[in-house]
C-alpha cells in the first residue's frame, strides 16, 4: 500500500469532523455508484480497503486517515459518433435531396449520443487520499490537479467546508533544482540522480530532456550556462525511497525502497490485513519526514497572508 505519485494540500484550519465515525457518515452521503442510463460520468467515495456494502469509507491506522474516491465514466469513442452521424446525415441528403446544415447536424449528434449512452462501456477510476490531522496535510495519490481536484471538492461538498491549499514553499522550486545540479551539491539527505528537464526561460524556448545520464557533465553545464533552468528533477531521499519533483511541486515516480516494503510485511505479519495496516503505516511516517527535509531544502513553507 504505497502511493506512486503525490499532490500536498496543507488544512489551514481544523477540520469541522473531528472523528473518525463522523468523517465515514459525511463521505456515506457521496458513495460511488454506476452511471444511470443517460449518465455520462458519476463519483463518489469508495472503500479504500476492504470489500461489500459494509467495508468502511475511512480507513484508520495510528491516526492516520485514508479514503477512495471512484469515477466512473461512460466511454463513447469520438470516431463511433462521427461514424454514425456521418451516416445518418448520408441517408437524410440521399432519402430527402436535401442539404444538412450545422444545426440539424448538432441535433443527430445529440440524438445519436443519447442513444449510444446505455450501451457505452463503463471505465473506472479510483484516486487515493491520506488525511494526516496532527501534521494538517492532506496528500493525493495522483499527479493530475484535476484528479485532486475531484476529490477534494466532493470532499468539501460532503463536509461542508475544507480549508486546504497546495503545499507551497519559499523558494522556487526550479532555482533549488537548477543550484543543485550546477553545484552537484543537494541539502542533506536528498541526492540528484541521473534525470531531469531542462527549460529554457524565453517564451519559445525548447527543452532538453536528461534520462539516464550524468547530471555533472560538461553538456549539462553547457545547457544551464546559456540559462535554462531545470523543471523537474529525478531525487532520492535518504535510503528511504526515490521520486521526480517537478517545479509545481508536483512529486511522480515515487518508489519506496524495498528494504521499507521488507519491513512492512515484516511488521504487518502473515494476515492481509496487517500487511495493509503496516505498510499504510510506515508509508506516513516516512513521507512525514520526507516532507520536512524537503521543505527545509526548499526554504521553508511559504504562508501566504492571512492565514
Amino acid at each position: 500500500m504505497f502511493f506512486k505519485n503525490l499532490l500536498v494540500y496543507r488544512l489551514t484550519q481544523t477540520l469541522a469532523l473531528d472523528t473518525v465515525e463522523a468523517l465515514q457518515a459525511a463521505l456515506a452521503t457521496k458513495k460511488a455508484r454506476e452511471p444511470a442510463s443517460q449518465e455520462l460520468s458519476t463519483y463518489g467515495f469508495i472503500a479504500p480497503y476492504g470489500k461489500g456494502e459494509d467495508a468502511p469509507l475511512v480507513y484508520e491506522s495510528n491516526g492516520y486517515l485514508l479514503i477512495a474516491a471512484r469515477k466512473a465514466m461512460r466511454q463513447l469513442p469520438g470516431s463511433v459518433i462521427r461514424e454514425a452521424v456521418a451516416k445518418k446525415v448520408e441517408d437524410i441528403e440521399a432519402d430527402q435531396g436535401r442539404k444538412v446544415y450545422k444545426k440539424e447536424r448538432d441535433q443527430i449528434k445529440d440524438e445519436i449520443i443519447q442513444a449510444l449512452m446505455p450501451h457505452a462501456f463503463v471505465r473506472n477510476s479510483h484516486t487515493l487520499a491520506a488525511i494526516d490531522l496532527k501534521a494538517g496535510l492532506i496528500l493525493v495519490n495522483t499527479s493530475s490537479a484535476n484528479a485532486a481536484e475531484d476529490l477534494l471538492s466532493t470532499l468539501r461538498e460532503v463536509i461542508g467546508t475544507l480549508p486546504v491549499r497546495p503545499l507551497t514553499v519559499k523558494v522556487s522550486p526550479a532555482a533549488s533544482m537548477t543550484e543543485w545540479v550546477k553545484t552537484e551539491e543537494a541539502p542533506t539527505d536528498l541526492y540528484v540522480l541521473d534525470s531531469a528537464l531542462l527549460r529554457d526561460t524565453h517564451e519559445d524556448g525548447g527543452t532538453i530532456t536528461a534520462r539516464g545520464q550524468d547530471l555533472t557533465s560538461d553538456e549539462i553545464k553547457q545547457h544551464l550556462s546559456t540559462g535554462k533552468v531545470v523543471t523537474q528533477l529525478a531525487l532520492a531521499y535518504a535510503d528511504k525511497l526515490s521520486f521526480v519533483l517537478d517545479d509545481k511541486m508536483v512529486i511522480r515516480r515515487l518508489r519506496f525502497e524495498n528494504i521499507l516494503k521488507d519491513q512492512a510485511e515484516a511488521d504487518g505479519g502473515d494476515d492481509a490485513a496487517g500487511q495493509f495496516a503496516s505498510s499504510f503505516v510506515l508509508m506516513m511516517l516516512t513521507l512525514n519526514a520526507f516532507f520536512g527535509a524537503l521543505l527545509e531544502a526548499l526554504g521553508g513553507e511559504e504562508v501566504p497572508q492571512g492565514i
